[in-house]
Formats: C-alpha cells, structure tokens, sequence
C-alpha cells in the first residue's frame, strides 16, 4: 500500500476547510497545510486535523506556494486539493483501494473533477486533472496564477472523482495579478494569453478579452482543448458585442481542431433554429446526439451538450414542423435525461393537452 501526503494552500477557508480534511480520512498518512495569510480559524482547524502547517508569504505565486508545500511532503505520492474540493463517499471508498492497487511503476494519477451539478445532483461540467504524484520525481507547479503540474512518464486514469464545491465569492484577484504582470512588461505565454482572456471575459471586458483570445489562437501553439475553448469564448464575447457574424465565424473555428463536438453541433443547431432553418437544424442536434462520449480527454466536458439539450430542442424543431407525436418522444427522452427541468415539464403538459390518446411516457 502507497503512503500519501496531502499538500494544500489555504487562506481563510474556515467554512470549507472541515468538509475537505474529513472526507479524507485516513486516506492521507501526512497532512501539508501552508498557510500564505489566513485571520480566521483556518490554522486551528488543520491543527485540529493533525495537519503540519507552514507560513509562506503571499507573493502573487500560486506556483511557488504549492512548490512550496510539496517541498515539504515526505511520503511516497503527494496528493493536492484545494480547500472547496472534498470527496463523496464513492469515491472516498475508491480511493482507498487505490492506495492498495497502484501499479507500481506509475507517476501520475488523474482524476476526474466534478466542477458542477444539476438539480438532481448528476455531473454536468468536468475535467480531468493530475492529483497524485511520485515525490521522487519532483514535479513542478508551473506558473503565477492558473498554474498547472507538470507532469510526465507513466500516467494511470483514475476512477476516484473529485467534488468543487466552491463557497466564497469570485474576486478579481487573478485578473489583478495578470494586470500587474502585464504593466511590468512581462510577454505572457500563449497559455497566459488564454486564461487571461478568461479573466477578462468573466469580468464582462469582451473586447479586451477578444483581442487576447485572437492573440492566443494566430499564434499556433496552445494546447487542443484550449484552443476549442478559445473558439467557443471569442464566440461568446462577440456576440455580447453584438457581432453575431463574428460570433459564428468564431465558433466555426473549432473544425481546425478537432472533427465536431456535441457542444458545436449544438451551437450549429441553435444558429440554424435562429433564422429559422429546422432541418439543417435537427441535422446538427441529432449529430449531438449520436456522437461517441469523450471518455479520455483532460479538457472541459459539459455532458448536457450530448444529453438532455439537444434531446430538448429536437422537440422544438419537430414540434414546430407539426411531428408533434415524434417531438413528445424527445421530450420524454431529455426529462429521462434531466428529471425536473421546469421547460421539459411544461413541455409534457403541453404534449399531454395536443395529443390526447397518443400521447406517449417514457417514464419508468
């Protein structure tokens, strides 16, 4: 069996910080907590959890933070979360064998992070991220802020997910930083570019924010899925500029990546239904549909885009050709997709009064 350390960076998380450390458990051997200026309970409460807690000076680093606190591990694999992230107890459980089952050759674990959630508690946004990693292989967090752990040599894909539960308030800390480095002249990295563009983006600077993700994607050397991410913003900030040709233009751009996606197909339909265009419309949702999952990838996955929305505007469409019989179906099949989603549940209500006796449940 492996021995863990947990390496965390914190900051007055007094509300979070409980959650987190208890649905470790015993999973970790070695608690790291460095602590970069906290003035509520944070320290008492990793105390209380047996943590080894270190001060470090806040210095605008997250990289240089989270070395900081790897530096200090002593067990064999170093695990990191943030304080918002905790684990269910699924996958609590799984975790526990995997410190038992670990092929011993491997230097990376990733695992899935669930980032949101629909109203029946079903993961709709994910990612995957490397979590756990041989300490004598000294990997390094790379990077101010949005900072990534740069790993290689043998890798395992975990079953173990982590849950974000974030509860403080988004602040403009991170676009702070990226405008100070900017100001001192610092030229950012095509991997800055992007996620500065993203900060710009969440703060409603569309057209700043436009002109870095067009900065990112003419200079060829981002990674894949941040490219397709890139699309899909620059697409958004256009619109909300009101340039819905630019938008689609945008969007449209994704094809130099990757073959279509469930999101594009989406927005492809959504385009078509716009000017009013259903069959190339159903064309593009049910190609949403139909497409295989990504199951490997460590970029953004949104399973409602393959799922329950394209399922919902496929009953539109028929719905608006008068297929009303083939249009309840994709309803009932998005409500088996999606239980209790208000615009579905008026939808049956709708269908139940036009159709009358053939009218059609798919509830089990």
């Amino acid at each position: 069996m492996i021995e863990i350390s947990l390496c965390m960076i914190v900051r007055n998380e007094e509300k979070s910080l409980p959650r987190c450390l208890s649905s470790i458990g015993a999973i970790a051997d070695e608690i790291i907590i460095v602590d970069t200026g906290s003035t509520d309970r944070t320290k008492e409460i990793a105390e209380s959890f047996g943590a080894v807690i270190y001060d470090f000076t806040w210095i605008e680093d997250f990289s240089a933070a989270r070395n900081f606190a790897f530096s200090k591990a002593t067990k064999e694999y170093i695990f990191w979360l943030d304080a918002d992230d905790y684990l269910q107890a699924q996958d609590h459980a799984r975790f526990r064998e995997l410190k038992h089952e670990l092929p011993g050759n491997v230097d990376s674990v990733n695992m899935q992070y669930n980032l949101a959630f629909d109203g029946e508690g079903k993961v709709v946004t994910s990612l995957r991220r490397n979590r756990l990693v041989r300490r004598a292989c000294g990997f390094k967090w790379i990077g101010p802020v949005h900072e990534y752990l740069e790993v290689y040599g043998p890798s395992y894909s975990s079953d173990v997910c982590i849950t974000h539960d974030k509860d403080k308030e988004y602040t403009d800390r991170n676009l702070r930083i990226y405008r100070k480095r900017a100001a001192a002249g610092e030229v950012f990295s095509p991997r800055d570019q992007y996620y500065f563009a993203n900060e710009l983006r969440d703060h409603g600077i569309h057209e700043e924010a436009c002109q870095y993700y067009e900065l990112f994607l003419s200079g060829g050397q981002g990674w894949v899925e941040d490219n397709i991410q890139a699309c899909l913003r620059l697409a958004e900030c256009l619109e909300r500029l009101g340039d819905k040709e630019g938008s689609f233009n945008a969007f449209t751009r994704m094809l130099k990546y990757d073959a279509p996606r469930a999101e594009f197909c989406c927005k492809m339909g959504a385009w078509h239904v716009e000017k009013g265009q259903l069959h190339p419309a159903i064309y593009w949702y049910e190609l949403a549909v139909m497409l295989p999952r990504q199951t490997d990838s460590m970029g953004v996955k949104n399973e409602a885009f393959s799922t329950w929305i394209p399922n919902l505007q496929l009953a539109l469409c028929y719905d608006r050709l008068g297929q009303h019989e083939r249009a309840n179906i994709f309803n009932e099949t998005a409500l088996l997709l999606h239980p209790g989603h208000p615009s579905m549940l008026y939808n049956r209500t709708y269908f139940k009064n036009l159709l009358g006796d053939k009218y059609v449940s798919l509830q089990p």
